[in-house]
């Protein structure tokens, strides 16, 4: 799922190509993606976009007459800037915006679809759209504090609560809990105030670092190549990796559709965390801790 860099990186890139320009109109391949019916979506052509913003994971279309097409790309959604009247591709295209530079094409490569279009009147009509996360940043170590605090979660899914944070997900909360050397699994209240304050800081520190390396490699085309799995991550997607600071084997724990990866050396003081399905499977031979892995080759 696009997260807050990938997100800033579109909303910027959106800005340069239709910010003032005037959305003609909008196609549907999907009529499923649009949820609502009021206003009408032939409400939205030939309005100006006035701006283009962002609410957490999602983009907005800020139109003239008070017009907000509120988009949410889930996790397989996606962005392409094309030639004017470009045609919609597929079973994967499910809306084209056109405007007289340009078509911009949101497609959807999931046999689940789960991305989504909505156009609401009025600014008070966003409200439903706010989770209440806190924008880290520019945040300070005292409202990083009050929001990572607010429940006792583990610190991986107090990370990716958009209630509690705003705009990250299981890519960079991974990519945030190495840096600062903590493990995905430990209960937010139970963290000393110099482990918060090392939390804030590799939060607003990988943020800040993957927008300008993001910004850096789109330069002036528009982001085609938008993934949640990087090879210059550290953790991420790198399951049987040598960690870049370690060079311990990373880990991972799978739950539902997402996983969690983590180094074992790094993040919890040599500790295996228990991933369910292969406890279940190993019960025993599960290895506890990086010496029983490395004897037990579990880490290729």
């Amino acid at each position: 799922m696009p997260e807050l860099p990938d997100i800033m990186v579109y909303v910027e890139s959106l800005e340069a190509r239709i910010q003032g320009q005037r959305l003609q109109k909008i196609r549907l391949g999907n009529p499923f993606i649009l949820r609502t019916f009021d206003p009408p979506l032939s409400a939205a052509s030939d309005k100006a976009v006035r701006r283009v913003e962002r609410m957490g994971k999602r983009i907005i279309l800020a139109l003239e007459d008070d017009l907000f097409v509120v988009i949410h790309l889930m996790i397989a959604g996606r962005f392409h800037w094309k030639k004017p009247g470009a045609k919609l591709p597929g079973k994967v295209g499910h809306a084209a915006f056109d405007f007289p530079d340009g078509t911009l094409l949101l497609t959807e490569a999931s046999t689940k679809k789960r991305a989504s279009i909505h156009l609401v009147h009025g600014r008070l009509a966003l409200d439903p759209f706010e989770r209440g996360g806190l924008e880290v940043l520019g945040s300070t170590p005292k409202s990083f504090h009050s929001a990572l605090t607010r429940e006792n979660r583990t610190l991986k899914r107090a990370l990716t609560d958009p209630r509690l944070f705003s705009g990250i997900g299981n890519a960079y909360s991974d990519e945030i809990l190495h840096r600062a050397r903590l493990s995905p699994l430990t209960l937010s209240q139970k963290l000393s105030e110099a482990e918060i304050v090392r939390l804030h800081d590799a939060t607003t520190a990988t943020l800040k670092e993957w927008i300008e390396r993001l910004r850096d490699e789109t330069g002036d085309d528009f982001p085609e190549k938008v993934t949640a799995f990087r090879k210059e991550m550290a953790v991420h997607g790198k399951f049987g990796v040598p960690c870049p600071v370690c060079g311990t084997k990373v880990q991972r724990i799978v739950y539902a559709e997402n996983e969690c990866n983590y180094c074992p050396r790094c993040q919890t003081g040599g500790k295996m965390l228990s991933d369910r399905s292969l406890a279940r499977l190993l019960k025993d031979d599960w290895p506890k801790t990086i010496d029983e892995l490395e004897q037990g080759d579990l880490g290729r």
